[in-house]
């Protein structure tokens, strides 16, 4: 069920909006946890209830494990227990298939195996568990009852795809609202509408194009080619970032707040603040969990640098089950250990060199984050760094800009080069979610013209998104 979903906008969304709030008003908040926890087992068995016991299967788990390492009893055993549980469910359904190729390549061998499904959202319930372990294990949290750490775990607006968020921030708001928090809704609304705006009506009018662009990158010439580069980066940002919105707005919807995930991350300086503004949740966790435990920079310098590398390694490899997200991975740490070296040396540049130069990077490493292997990649690469000769390129662009059309959706070329300045000029210079927000609470009526237009534009697309969120295949 996609947050754009007529099922979803119409019906479970405001139905489980007026339960909640009905408990509330009447004084019956322990209602609360079980409608949401309703809710999420609805969201989730839409798509399969097989799936579904497995992620209770891992909560039951993953609760008993934080229950014993809160007691103190054999703590470390329980710790490493539960760590290398979540570790090896998350290994099996999603890398098992990965391994098996790998093998079958490197030794010669043909080992068959049905194809294991990826559960929905596994990566990102599975992180948040471990936290969860660990922090019992540091006794950084708190005990509750089983039925809010269930909810902790199947909040259904960021069960599939984040933010990651913890145990600590969102136990205590559960069944703590006493009366129906208007302000809060309304806010929730704004929110959710941005993100609506931004999925519909942005990302998926570019993934028509994107996903014709990429179905065969062998036959694109030089233009074409920085069309599937360019146009995939603006889809991402505002399909992810879109999810957010819809995620933190569905929350705040029951007085629920989410953790921030964006802030305006195409507009960074360099690569560290890009990682600042991008997935910020998902940052942090890597910062606590992985790169602190490492070593984080309490080391020499190299030693921090390859620490540093070393974690985006390995969030390049929770992305997905592929080379090419291992390259990804590898890619942003080199960045991040170059940068650190290039400040240590006292090195600096321009704003505006600062952005060219991150942007420029981060367009460069979508393409492995997009490519389905590592040879669609390369044949990318070489037709953006081939540049036809000036004839050539006053052809291409008669032609292939001007007339040619892209499949079906008889989009031309040139509408599809302007679609992806005009979401460029949005990431790059409008204000984002959170502070569109802050300018438009105060006018009324500017937020009821403003408001009517994003609802009209949405609603105008809507029947045609079909399209699956990205982050959902992580």
């Amino acid at each position: 069920m996609l947050f754009c979903d007529p099922i979803y906008l119409f019906c479970l969304l405001p139905v489980t909006g007026v339960m909640y709030w009905r408990a509330v008003a009447k004084g019956r908040c322990e209602r609360t946890v079980p409608i949401l926890l309703l809710g999420s087992a609805i969201f989730y068995c839409t798509w399969s209830w097989r799936f579904f016991l497995v992620l209770l299967g891992s909560a039951v788990v993953n609760y008993w494990v934080g229950q014993r390492c809160l007691r103190g009893n054999g703590g470390k055993v329980w710790l490493w227990f539960g760590v290398s549980f979540d570790l090896l469910l998350l290994g099996y359904f999603k890398y098992f298939n990965f391994f098996i190729e790998n093998c079958n390549a490197l030794l010669g061998t043909q080992w068959t195996f049905a194809k294991i499904i990826l559960p929905l959202g596994i990566s990102f319930y599975t992180f948040q568990q471990i936290a969860y372990v660990v922090d019992c294990y540091q006794h950084l949290a708190q005990p509750c009852c089983f039925s809010k750490y269930l909810l902790f775990v199947t909040f259904f607006p960021q069960l599939v795809a984040g933010p990651i968020v913890h145990y600590q921030e969102m136990v205590p708001q559960f069944g703590s609202q006493k009366t129906v928090d208007w302000d809060t809704m309304y806010h929730g609304l704004w929110v959710f509408l941005f993100g609506l705006f931004k999925k519909v009506v942005i990302a998926d009018q570019l993934a028509f194009c994107v996903n014709a662009f990429w179905k065969d990158v062998s036959r694109l010439q030089f233009l074409g080619a920085w069309g599937a580069s360019l146009g995939y980066t603006m889809q991402l940002y505002f399909d992810f970032s879109g999810y957010a919105d819809m995620a933190i707005g569905s929350g705040l919807l029951f007085g629920i707040r989410l953790p921030e995930n964006f802030n305006s991350p195409y507009q960074a300086l360099n690569i560290q603040d890009f990682w600042r503004r991008w997935h910020m949740t998902l940052s942090a966790w890597l910062k606590r969990y992985v790169y602190i435990p490492l070593g984080g920079n309490r080391c020499s310098f190299a030693r921090a640098c390859t620490n540093l590398f070393l974690t985006f390694l390995i969030g390049g490899i929770w992305h997905g089950a592929a080379w090419t997200f291992v390259i990804w991975g590898a890619l942003h740490g080199a960045a991040a250990a170059l940068h650190r070296v290039w400040k240590k040396i006292g090195c600096s540049c321009t704003p505006a060199l600062g952005w060219l130069l991150t942007f420029s990077f981060v367009n460069f490493a979508w393409i492995f984050f997009r490519a389905p292997n590592l040879p669609a990649a390369r044949s990318l690469l070489q037709k953006m760094f081939s540049p036809p000769l000036s004839a050539d390129l006053l052809n291409e662009c008669l032609y292939t800009v001007l007339l040619k059309c892209i499949g079906p959706s008889s989009i031309t070329t040139a509408i599809f080069f302007a679609m992806i300045i005009s979401a460029a000029a949005i990431a790059w210079l409008m204000p984002n979610t959170k502070q569109l927000c802050r300018l438009l609470q105060p006018h009324l009526l500017l937020s009821i013209i403003f408001a009517s237009i994003l609802l009209y534009t949405t609603f105008l697309h809507l029947q045609m998104s079909t399209i699956d969120f990205l982050y959902w295949q992580f």
